[in-house]
């Protein structure tokens, strides 16, 4: 018995030394906006102040436009998520506004900390002041679907249609999460894994999202790893996660009056395709696209199909 007892000890010290040095080895630090924009904020990216939070966003097409499309992505991406979208709308002679959230991409934390969804609301208003535009169309995938119709609810004077991409809201059980989000929002564990990040676990978390997870470039892996690790924006993720949780708002979607698109990806594992259902009978007059192989971010994986859907909404 000792003997067994005195293997189980020598057992779990070899295996807290070996995550330990786990652990280190996988250390990566923290990053400043400088060291990443070289390569993520090229032309035509800028810097916007609002209120001491420097948003980074991209305008691009006509000025004239009357109703530019502004673009949300969601937890742990970024503006470029959208960069098919842009490209095609661009072409259509739209003007397109997409910017990286708060906690996210290079725009970073909040000065105050505060990741609610009345305040990334509130955030995308404050976004539009700042360009001098008074209606949009807002358009987001999973969190910033979320955002997008929270808005639409907040300042509905401010909203003229809304495209919702695999759009958080209502509250779900997920098939499978990626194991990134599972730390960030396990309360211990994402303080203790703070400053850990293997490329092996953003890869996964990536793939987790795909249907077809072979259209997951080493490129894209690049960009969600290093904008992961700009400073400030892992400890803003778990505190997303605390703050912002699906259901909040959500006996409010019903008091959505402008035309509204709902696209899903059949394949996704992260918010059920099923909600696509709820969203509908809640939102009158919806309209809803399923794309049958695409995954929780369809308008990465496959722009050129999901954006058509759109052009085809937004001119009727």
């Amino acid at each position: 018995m000792k003997k067994t007892l005195m293997w189980c000890a020598v057992s779990l010290v070899v295996l807290l030394i070996a995550a330990i040095i786990y652990r280190i080895s996988h250390n990566v630090p923290d990053r400043s906006v400088a060291e990443l924009s070289a390569r993520w904020a090229k032309a035509p990216s800028q810097f916007i102040d609002i209120e001491g939070l420097q948003v980074h966003l991209r305008d691009e097409g006509p000025r004239d436009d009357p109703s530019p499309i502004v673009l949300l992505h969601g937890t742990s991406a970024s503006l470029h998520t959208w960069d098919g979208w842009t490209q095609a709308l661009v072409e259509q002679q739209h003007r397109v506004i997409r910017f990286d959230l708060p906690a996210f991409g290079l725009t970073g934390p909040a000065p105050d900390n505060d990741y609610t969804i009345e305040r990334y609301a509130q955030t995308v208003i404050k976004v539009l002041d700042s360009l001098n535009v008074q209606h949009a169309t807002l358009a987001g995938n999973s969190l910033g679907g979320y955002i997008a119709w929270a808005t639409a609810v907040i300042y509905p004077s401010r909203v003229k249609n809304l495209v919702l991409v695999d759009p958080s809201g209502y509250p779900f059980e997920s098939e499978s999460l990626p194991l990134a989000f599972k730390i960030a929002s396990t309360p211990v564990l994402n303080k203790i894994m703070t400053g850990f990040l293997p490329r092996s676990l953003v890869e996964n978390s990536v793939k987790n999202v795909y249907g077809d997870p072979s259209l997951v470039s080493d490129e894209l892996i690049d960009r969600y790893f290093d904008l992961t690790t700009r400073k400030g924006n892992r400890q803003a993720l778990a505190e997303r996660f605390e703050q912002t949780q699906p259901g909040q708002m959500a006996e409010r979607i019903s008091e959505i009056q402008v035309p509204t698109l709902i696209m899903w990806g059949q394949k996704d594992r992260l918010i059920p395709p099923q909600l696509a259902k709820q969203f509908a009978k809640d939102i009158a007059g919806s309209e809803v696209i399923i794309f049958e192989q695409l995954g929780h971010v369809p308008q990465e994986e496959n722009p050129q199909q999901t954006i058509s859907a759109v052009i085809d909404f937004l001119a009727k």
